[in-house]
């Protein structure tokens, strides 16, 4: 937190005790002074992970992101999902490219061909980079009004699609939010994001609280099983009214078509009909940002920002 923000008080801080400390116990180190259970509850990284504190690392996790954004003066964000498997055009065509000449030099193998084919539907996809990129430039230009700065691109911190809207928050000099994740897998933080707005998690559904205490908007490119998780949880919350309605925006509309019928949801009974008016179709950027200057106009709701701290 930054200065102005800490109250004065005449105890020592808690940092200045953990400095004390831990000088005092490298000077005269006892039996007693190195045992564990002697170690300030708060500095004891093992004691913070044990089982039984899952429910203060749920309360940590929720409020560090959330006193930094305060600090920073975020008051809302556009959020962007997409798949961190699609890439810019040059680096696509090159790993399509690598495709068909590891296919060409193994012709009877029917996984190298089935990547070739794979591959040229991520360049296909490419295209999506460009328009997401794009789209996070045309919002991060209204973004940085100091202390009151709304409409920051939050993403989910990877690769891909997530990438090229911290990518183009950065066009603009614009700060922008990557909220990554643990996973045994999972690549560093993009090289875009803003590195005080860059923030890990080890939970997904704080994670996924902060992704949506501040949107403003929704931008869904194409993407796999995260991408489907963030966009039915966010549809589920404003379809049963757990949020205030707010633009869901899904570029591509053939390709979002193509992989969900949502249609056929409707046929079935299982939604209604006016649930499909939650999201909108769109091709382009500038599409998808009239879209949320056409609701905010017609929808100001003056009390999502007046606080800071505001959410759930």
């Amino acid at each position: 937190m930054t200065d102005q923000n800490r109250r004065y008080s005449p105890f020592p801080t808690s940092a200045e005790d953990r400095r004390t400390h831990e000088e005092r116990q490298a000077r005269n180190p006892t039996p007693q002074t190195e045992s564990d259970s002697y170690r300030l509850a708060f500095a004891d990284v093992d004691f913070l992970t044990m089982r039984d504190l899952r429910p203060v690392r749920l309360q940590l996790e929720m409020l560090k992101p959330e006193l930094l954004l305060q600090d920073e003066g975020v008051v809302s964000t556009v959020v962007v999902f997409g798949s961190a498997r699609i890439p810019e055009e040059d680096v696509a065509r090159q790993r399509l490219k690598e495709a068909e000449d590891h296919a060409a030099a193994n012709p009877d193998d029917a996984a190298a061909r089935r990547a070739v084919t794979i591959a040229g539907r991520i360049v296909a996809n490419s295209r999506y980079y460009a328009v997401a990129r794009d789209f996070a430039r045309k919002v991060s230009e209204h973004s940085q009004v100091p202390g009151h700065r709304r409409y920051v691109v939050c993403t989910g911190g990877g690769p891909g699609i997530m990438e090229a809207a911290n990518r183009g928050a950065a066009d603009v000099n614009a700060d922008s939010i990557g909220l990554s994740i643990v996973l045994p897998h999972e690549q560093a933080p993009n090289g875009y994001i803003t590195p005080k707005l860059s923030f890990n998690f080890h939970y997904f559904a704080v994670r996924k609280m902060h992704f949506l205490i501040r949107a403003e908007a929704l931008a869904c490119f194409p993407g796999g099983f995260g991408t489907m998780d963030e966009l039915f949880e966010a549809l589920t919350l404003i379809q049963t009214g757990k949020i205030q309605r707010i633009p869901v925006l899904l570029f591509g509309k053939e390709w979002w078509q193509k992989v969900i019928n949502f249609e056929a949801l409707v046929e079935e009974g299982t939604i209604s009909p006016e649930d499909l008016e939650i999201f909108h179709f769109v091709e382009t950027a500038e599409e998808g940002w009239k879209i949320i200057t056409d609701f905010y106009n017609t929808h100001p709701h003056p009390n999502r920002w007046a606080d800071p701290g505001m959410g759930p």
